[in-house]
């Protein structure tokens, strides 16, 4: 008896549902790490927008002719890439404040995101952020983009400058 060369179609089938299966534990498995990464770059993209904007208002200090602006960062989408490079200026929002009164040298800042990730994940990494419908920001100096809808991943955070 003489066999052929090659494979069945039996085992070709089995090979096919073996690869199948494994296909199918991976891909949930695949599909979290990517959920997980997304929200810590979100993540990290609030922090980074936040620390740059405290550190920006410490070294270059508020405009003497609008004391509510911090000096060389003017609104709009430009702010967003002197603040952070890498981060998309058509996705967050940097809204800051400059106390009054006996308030004068607390900042407050509120950084948001229109970016569609899981605020769970995001609070593993960065635990304050909050998804929230979109507060009033009247008297806020605008940062970004402008105009969010709906609901947002906000970070917010105050600190002083004298």
């Amino acid at each position: 008896m003489s066999r052929r060369k090659g494979f069945s179609l039996v085992e070709l089938l089995i090979v096919l549902a073996v690869i199948a299966a494994l296909i199918a534990t991976i891909t949930p498995v695949a599909l979290n790490a990517i959920k997980k990464a997304k929200a810590t770059q979100v993540a990290q993209n609030l922090k980074t927008l936040a620390s740059a904007l405290e550190n920006k208002a410490y070294v270059d200090g508020f405009d003497s002719t609008t004391p509510t602006n911090i000096k060389d960062l003017a609104e709009g989408t430009e702010a967003i890439k002197k603040l952070g490079r890498d981060v998309d200026e058509t996705k967050y929002g940097v809204y800051y404040k400059k106390g009054t009164g006996s308030d004068v040298g607390k900042v407050t800042v509120y950084v948001l995101t229109s970016e569609d990730v899981s605020a769970d994940e995001v609070n593993k990494v960065l635990d304050t952020a909050t998804k929230t419908n979109l507060p009033s920001f009247e008297g806020y100096v605008k940062l970004g983009k402008d105009s969010f809808t709906g609901s947002v991943l906000q970070y917010t955070f105050t600190f002083n400058v004298y």
